[in-house]
């Protein structure tokens, strides 16, 4: 069954908020924290200008700034950029699965329609869809799903000669469009089993064989993919049921 939220619940976010809330979501999925000057280089902003939302997202209890600087978003922040990120993630299933959209401009129009959709839209799109726990990328959909699921290890830290499974491809990897392009022309979806042929770190590049034959992924990318060894149990992967069939 779907899993279901009291939209009611949620705060009402404007657009420059949410973007901070789903940034530090991202920046802090395998770190326990982040700093405000990493976030302002993230977004594009000054550091006074995200000094400023950070502030005010500590003020409406939903970011934390520790005596260090460091920052974490309180529950209700994760909460607040869960639901946010859910509502992405299921459309971005639609454009793939269902409109056979690309990865890279799914992702974008996913970004325009994500505050459009209504709860009961939501809902519907997730049965529809079989209630995926993660975006098509492989990435926790909620904290729950996220404490469930295994980490991996960076792409990067492989051994070569080994086999790995891909299991999630990063939100800070998600950023870069012609990487997505990348992978989805080479097939390395989350789920797929890859022979790592090289990690080299003076070539700064890491050589798989994957589904579509041999190739080259340079090195930071690799660390921002994130793999599990040998072959991963499928049941990790979802798959959109076929239309007409429950999932």
């Amino acid at each position: 069954m779907p899993r279901r939220r009291d939209a009611s619940r949620q705060p009402t976010l404007s657009e420059a908020a949410t973007g901070y809330l789903l940034t530090v979501r991202a920046m802090t999925t395998d770190r326990p924290s982040t700093m405000i000057s990493a976030v302002a280089r993230r977004l594009g902003v000054s550091i006074q200008a995200a000094s400023e939302m950070i502030g005010r997202l500590a003020h409406d209890g939903l970011a934390r700034l520790s005596e260090e600087r460091e920052l974490t978003l309180t529950p209700d922040g994760r909460a607040a950029a869960d639901a946010v990120f859910r509502r992405h993630a299921l459309l971005e299933w639609l454009l793939t699965s269902l409109v056979g959209l690309g990865w890279a401009e799914s992702d974008e129009e996913a970004a325009r329609l994500q505050g459009q959709i209504s709860p009961r839209v939501e809902e519907r799109l997730a049965a529809l869809l079989g209630d995926p726990p993660t975006c098509p990328h492989g990435n926790p959909i909620d904290a729950a799903t996220a404490r469930r699921r295994p980490r991996g290890i960076p792409l990067s830290e492989a051994l070569p000669g080994s086999e790995v499974t891909i299991l999630r491809i990063t939100e800070e990897a998600e950023e870069d469009a012609k990487l997505l392009a990348h992978l989805e022309t080479q097939a390395l979806f989350p789920g797929t089993l890859v022979h790592v042929v090289d990690v080299s770190p003076s070539l700064e590049s890491v050589t798989l064989e994957g589904p579509k034959g041999r190739t080259t992924i340079g090195l930071r990318p690799a660390g921002l993919i994130r793999v599990l060894p040998g072959a991963a149990d499928p049941g990790l992967f979802h798959r959109v049921p076929a239309p007409g069939r429950p999932s």
